[in-house]
C-alpha cells in the first residue's frame, strides 16, 4: 500500500485575508477546500492512506474530512505546535506511516495543482531505485523557486533555492513540491528541530552521495501561493483544464453550487464558481472568479478574475478586476478596483469612493 504525506501547515500569508480564519488549503477551489482535490488524485493514483501534516488552524481540517472513509481514504492528522519547515513536517509525519524501510513515501505540497502522473512518478522512482525522487518542471523565470538540474539520466546534480544572481540560474527546472522518498529517508531526517528540505535535506543527501532522480514533466503545473494563481485554478478545474475526481459537476463555463441564484440577462462564465447561497443580479458579469458562500453581486456589476469572500458584497456597476474581497465585507455602488487589490474582512466602502486602488 503506497502511503503520502500532504503538508498542509502553511499559513497562507499571500492570500490573507481569506486566510484569517481559514487554512489556505482548505480554501475553496471549484467548489470543494483545495486540498480535497490532492486527496482525490492521490486515491486514484493507488493512495490508501495520507497523513495530513497540519500546524496553521489545525482544528480545521479533521471536522471536514473525518477519517477519510468519504473519500475513499485512510486519513491520520500529525500536528506541530510549532512549524519545524518542510523537512521538520514530513520528519513529523513518519510517526503516523506503516510501511517498511524501503516502500515509497509520496510527498505533496499542499499548495500545488497538478495534472502529474503520480504512478508514473512511482514507477519511474522504483526503476531508477532512488533515495529520492523529485517531480520537477519547468518554468520561464524560474527566479521565485527551487533550480534543480539533472544529468541526461534524470540524476539531480544540485539545489540552488531561489537563486538572487544571474549566474545562479543554470537551468529553468524547478522543484514542483511533489516527492517520493524512501521511508527509511524519510526516517533520516533530524527531528524535533526546524528543516528544510529544500535547503538542508536535499543538499545533504546529495553530499552524501544519495541517489536523488528527478523528472521533468510538461503536464498542467501551478503554486497557488498568490491570491490570482489560486482563482486561476479554480478555474482551470471547473472547466476541465486540468480534471478532478472531486469537481462537484461535468467540465463547464461555471460551477452554481446548491442554493446559488443568477438573475435572468447576468453573464457568469470563464470557470466562475457561484457557492451556496451566494447571488448575482441582472446585467451583471462574472468571468472566472469564485464567489464564495453567501456572496452577492448585486446588479450591472463586473467581476473578474477575483475572489469574493462568504457573505461579501459587492455594489451595482462596482468593477472589480483581480481582487479579493474579504469575508462579509461590502464594496458599495460605482467603485473600480484592480491589480491585487484586497478589502479585508468587515470592510466597508462606500459608494464611489475608490477608482483603480489597493485597499
Amino acid at each position: 500500500m503506497t502511503e503520502a504525506v500532504l503538508l498542509v501547515g502553511g499559513k497562507g500569508t499571500r492570500l490573507q485575508p481569506l486566510t484569517l480564519n481559514t487554512p489556505k488549503p482548505m480554501v475553496p477551489a471549484a467548489g470543494v477546500p483545495f486540498i480535497a482535490h490532492q486527496l482525490a488524485l492521490a486515491r486514484a493514483a493507488g493512495v490508501r492512506h495520507v497523513v495530513l501534516a497540519t500546524s496553521y488552524l489545525a482544528e480545521v481540517f479533521e471536522p471536514y474530512f473525518g477519517d477519510g472513509s468519504a473519500h475513499g481514504l485512510r486519513l491520520t492528522y500529525v500536528t506541530e505546535e510549532h512549524p519545524l519547515g518542510t523537512g521538520g513536517a514530513i520528519r513529523s509525519a513518519a510517526s503516523a506511516l506503516t510501511g517498511g524501510p524501503h516502500d515509497p513515501v509520496l510527498v505533496f505540497n499542499g499548495d500545488i495543482l497538478t495534472g502529474l502522473d503520480i504512478r508514473g512518478l512511482l514507477r519511474r522512482h522504483e526503476r531508477a531505485r532512488a533515495d529520492v525522487t523529485l517531480h520537477l518542471t519547468r518554468v520561464a523565470d524560474p527566479r521565485a523557486f527551487g533550480l534543480v538540474p539533472t544529468a541526461s539520466d534524470g540524476r539531480v546534480l544540485a539545489f540552488t533555492e531561489k537563486p538572487r544572481r544571474p549566474e545562479e540560474i543554470v537551468t529553468d527546472q524547478i522543484n514542483a513540491g511533489c516527492y517520493v522518498f524512501r521511508r527509511d529517508v524519510v526516517d533520516g531526517i533530524p527531528a524535533g528541530r526546524p528543516v528544510s528540505v529544500e535547503r538542508e535535506t536535499f543538499p545533504g543527501l546529495l553530499a552524501a552521495g544519495a541517489l536523488l532522480h528527478g523528472v521533468v514533466d510538461a503536464s498542467y503545473w501551478l503554486d497557488l501561493g498568490r491570491p490570482a494563481s489560486f482563482v486561476q485554478a479554480s478555474a482551470d478545474l471547473v472547466r476541465g483544464v486540468v480534471r478532478s475526481p472531486a469537481v462537484p459537476g461535468d467540465p463547464g463555463e461555471f460551477l452554481l453550487l446548491p442554493g446559488a441564484h443568477v438573475e435572468a440577462g447576468a453573464g457568469v462564465h470563464g470557470g466562475t464558481v457561484v457557492g451556496v447561497g451566494a447571488y448575482v443580479g441582472a446585467g451583471a458579469e462574472v468571468e472566472g472568479s469564485v464567489l464564495l458562500d453567501g456572496a452577492r453581486v448585486e446588479a450591472g456589476a463586473r467581476v473578474r478574475a477575483s475572489m469574493i469572500g462568504q457573505g461579501a458584497r459587492v455594489g451595482p456597476r462596482t468593477r472589480l478586476d483581480g481582487v479579493v474581497i474579504g469575508d462579509r465585507a461590502e464594496v458599495g455602488a460605482d467603485n473600480e478596483l484592480c491589480d491585487g487589490a484586497r478589502v479585508w474582512c468587515g470592510t466597508a466602502i462606500p459608494d464611489a469612493a475608490i477608482r483603480f486602488s489597493a485597499v
